[in-house]
């Protein structure tokens, strides 16, 4: 018998706690654990039977996607309290997304020993390997190794191929990322002061906040790079004039033309 119910003039679909679970792909157990923790709200009672409708099933659906990201269920309850206070569970799930998107667009590459040792010869020591790991850039496996950025990878492989040892360039690797999370330090900092400062408190956000500081983010990422790369160029133009400066009062000193 066809347990599924229709509600009188709308026709939604409903659901008794079985079918409910088998949608959502969850046990009946779980489903209702997630009534006893109040992340779904009461189902509709029709005598001793409990109704729930397509509301329940999007609920259920959400909880899944938020465990999926990590989210405990505590954290999922305090989301879904919100949007039954006035915001939004969308809007913050939205937020969150564009918080913590990851900002780089590298494709990792594998290359196999074979590879490296055309690559690096005997520059492929283990200490370098070693290096190479502690800076988080590699994994290593039986047959070769996966590094997390194919343009790092192309650039290290084109600066050997140039001369400059491997163990230079890694080095080189090292202090720079020291520098570049100084940097990345500093905009967490403008935008959490300025930007997100909101959430740093215990107030609730008012109805559509989160929406605009979704939209505010999406449009700051980009300027942050932009920042930092033109800091980066203008720094570059400056060190060069002063190191061709001191090139040339050595050459004049040692009597050599310029």
């Amino acid at each position: 018998m066809d347990k599924v119910r229709a509600a009188a003039g709308d026709r939604k679909r409903e659901y008794r706690v079985e079918e409910l679970a088998e949608a959502a792909g969850i046990t009946t157990r779980t489903l209702r654990f997630y009534r006893e923790r109040k992340l779904l709200q009461p189902p509709r009672k029709e005598g001793r039977i409990a109704w729930y409708g397509e509301e329940h099933l999007a609920r259920l659906r959400m909880i899944g996607e938020l465990l999926e990201r990590g989210h405990t269920l505590g954290g999922i309850a305090e989301l879904i309290g919100a949007g039954e206070s006035g915001r939004d569970v969308a809007e913050l799930i939205g937020l969150e997304a564009a918080i913590v998107a990851p900002w780089s667009d590298e494709t990792p590459v594998r290359l196999d020993w074979d590879e490296l040792k055309t690559a690096f010869g005997d520059q492929l020591t283990e200490e370098n390997t070693a290096e190479s790991i502690a800076q988080g850039y590699i994994t290593v496996e039986e047959d070769g190794i996966t590094h997390v950025s194919r343009r790092l990878m192309d650039a290290t492989t084109e600066l050997v191929a140039e001369g400059v040892p491997l163990s230079a360039v890694l080095e080189a690797s090292r202090r720079t990322q020291e520098h570049v999370d100084a940097i990345a330090e500093i905009f967490i900092e403008v935008v959490s002061e300025h930007l997100l400062s909101a959430l740093t408190t215990d107030t609730p956000l008012p109805p559509g906040e989160a929406a605009r500081l979704t939209e505010r983010i999406l449009r700051v990422r980009p300027l942050a790079r932009t920042v930092a790369d033109a800091q980066f160029t203008l720094a570059m133009d400056r060190r060069v004039h002063v190191e061709y400066v001191e090139l040339l009062r050595q050459r004049r000193e040692n009597g050599s033309e310029a």
